[in-house]
């Protein structure tokens, strides 16, 4: 039996039954739903299926989505982020359907959901990978902690009175060292995130790079840097200053104690995306930015050009 994780943002009444039309339409498509056991509780309402169709549940988990065909998302970036967690151990792709505000990761928006999962049903998308982060936190030669971003990782200062004094080091050479709120190391997925608001260039998901963006620094050079995707980021905290953060994709956070480093790399694990069909980036940048391109003759031009 085919089957579908189910991931929910069920702070919503409306997306709750949005779940439960979803449940019915994959069943009679031939998939099977799974549904964390938590979410299901939220639910508050049962598609009555089938029982070999029937939602099962299960408990949210580094192997929930183990055997699944994709992860299915309803929600904002903030629900893919979450589910990404999910589906990242086993590899199985994320396909977002954004019932949020902006929802830059979604591939599918509420009003093409039908359309999606038809195509999901019939094996109709691709799969594209997505480069993670590897982080780690190290301190007089302890680690003090491992975790991942999909979007980006921030070390940020925990103190609002002080600024957090940093040395930046890539590839095992010292950079620059500024004071400064934090400084982002970000994938090409996460350019459009936070780093984006912080000053950053956005950067196109199928270039190969890190982008690192200090924040609120005072320095003359502390302007972000596109780098190589196989070098190594580090973050120093000064010893004599206050201590940070790690904080991945706002969702796993590790203390940074005075005198520590943070060590950012590509990871070995990519998140996994279905992709319904081939759309320029720079169209989903119009579309989620509402950016104005009136008067743009370019079609036009290629059009004269051709004839």
């Amino acid at each position: 039996m085919r089957e579908v994780l189910l991931v929910l943002h069920t702070g919503r009444p409306a997306n709750r039954k949005t779940a439960v039309r979803v449940m019915g339409e994959l069943a009679a498509l031939g998939l099977r739903t799974r549904v964390l056991a938590d979410e299901w509780a939220e639910i508050g309402a049962d598609p009555d299926l089938p029982a070999h169709l029937a939602p099962l549940q299960v408990a949210a988990g580094p192997d929930c989505a183990a055997g699944a065909e994709a992860v299915l998302v309803l929600g904002g970036d903030g629900t893919l982020l979450r589910a990404a967690d999910l589906a990242r151990p086993s590899g199985v792709p994320l396909l977002g359907v954004n019932l949020g505000h902006v929802g830059f990761l979604a591939e599918a928006e509420e009003d093409t959901l039908d359309e999606a999962l038809d195509k999901l049903a019939a094996g109709a998308y691709e799969v594209e990978e997505r480069t993670t982060l590897q982080a780690v936190v190290r301190s007089n030669g302890h680690v003090l902690g491992r975790t991942w971003a999909l979007n980006e990782a921030v070390v940020e200062k925990t103190t609002r009175g002080r600024i957090l004094e940093v040395v930046l080091e890539v590839d095992g050479r010292p950079v620059s060292s500024f004071g400064c709120d934090g400084v982002l190391c970000s994938t090409p997925t996460g350019s459009t995130a936070y780093a984006f608001s912080a000053g950053g260039p956005l950067i196109w998901p199928q270039v190969q790079a890190m982008l690192v963006v200090p924040s609120n620094a005072h320095a003359l050079f502390a302007r972000p840097m596109v780098i190589a995707p196989d070098s190594a980021v580090a973050i120093e905290v000064s010893a004599e200053g206050p201590s940070a953060v790690l904080d991945c994709d706002g969702r796993r956070t590790i203390a940074v104690p005075p005198g520590a480093r943070v060590e950012l790399t590509r990871a070995a694990e990519p998140v996994r995306m279905v992709r319904l069909a081939a759309q320029p980036f720079a169209d989903r940048l119009v579309r989620k930015f509402d950016l104005p391109v009136r008067g743009w003759r370019g079609a036009q031009q290629r059009r004269s050009s051709n004839t």
